[in-house]
């Protein structure tokens, strides 16, 4: 793990497309995870947003969010299908090698497992062909899926090489899940990790939640669950994952100030991560022993 894994998200910053972009490179970031919709709103166009973003020499980590995709069934899920196949191509004009996923929330979903899986293993193998894996997140307050393990469980029933799973360290601290089941997905399968914290220690309903969830991230940091983040960095690298970490906070508060400024909290707490790791792997030295010049 070192710096050059961790990239801003662009719903944390204020401003159009191209001051996200120039915040994030000028604060040391070098890739950004993009909505669909920073691309799809530019005021040039969905050409003018590709230009600007491969002009700005910015990574694109992957696009968010393809919502309440899998479970459905006759029309319901052939016009979701419709949208995956629009957002792939998306993914592919602005060379985004992920789509992101979440959990649906439908009520007109199948809680079925075997359908959830054979849905995901039909948009991965789309993206195939585009060069875009697609990565399945467990919301919180998802209808069915709401755990990491139940996301896993998903990937691994349907069988794709181009399909992974995406930790997202909020949902787990918002759930209190269990990390031991970290240790049961290999790091090749992960396909992405979020970060973000919060600022008390268990959200007490379904609205605190999703007002939490919503509006009131924080940074790796920041929050109060640092030992909790620093527990799951620490498995994940023993794991062996070696990809890419976003920093996906949604605060209004943030929204009120300058990308710049937000960036560089962004940048403090990568180097906050990276730290967590680092210290944990570095070796003890005994008594007598002296580090190496």
């Amino acid at each position: 793990m070192n710096l050059s894994n961790f990239g801003m998200d662009s719903i944390t910053l204020a401003g159009p497309l191209e001051s996200k972009l120039a915040a994030s490179k000028a604060a040391g970031f070098s890739q950004i995870m993009l909505w669909a919709k920073d691309l799809a709103g530019h005021p040039g166009g969905l050409a003018e947003a590709v230009r600007l973003v491969k002009a700005s020499g910015v990574r694109v980590t992957g696009i968010q969010v393809m919502r309440d995709y899998e479970g459905l069934a006759g029309p319901l899920h052939e016009y979701k299908l419709d949208i995956a196949r629009n957002m792939l191509q998306v993914c592919k004009a602005v060379g985004a090698p992920l789509l992101m996923v979440c959990s649906s929330t439908s009520s007109h979903a199948s809680g079925d497992m075997s359908h959830i899986a054979r849905d995901l293993a039909k948009l991965a193998n789309l993206g195939v062909p585009l060069g875009v894996r697609v990565g399945y997140e467990a919301l919180s307050w998802g209808r069915h899926v709401n755990g990491y393990e139940q996301s896993w469980e998903a990937v691994e029933m349907a069988e794709h090489a181009n399909l992974g799973v995406v930790i997202d360290s909020f949902h787990m601290l918002a759930n209190g899940a269990d990390l031991d089941g970290l240790g049961d997905i290999p790091g090749h399968k992960i396909a992405l990790v979020q970060l973000s914290d919060f600022m008390w220690r268990e959200i007490r309903s379904a609205e605190e939640r999703l007002e939490t969830a919503r509006h009131l991230r924080v940074f790796p940091g920041e929050g109060l669950h640092s030992s909790e983040l620093s527990d799951l960095l620490r498995r994940l690298d023993r794991a062996g994952y070696r990809g890419d970490y976003s920093f996906e906070v949604f605060n209004d508060d943030y929204l009120q100030l300058s990308p710049e400024i937000v960036a560089q909290r962004a940048w403090r707490s990568a180097k906050w991560v990276t730290d967590q790791v680092l210290r944990r792997s570095l070796p003890v030295l005994g008594r007598g022993h002296r580090a190496p010049a």
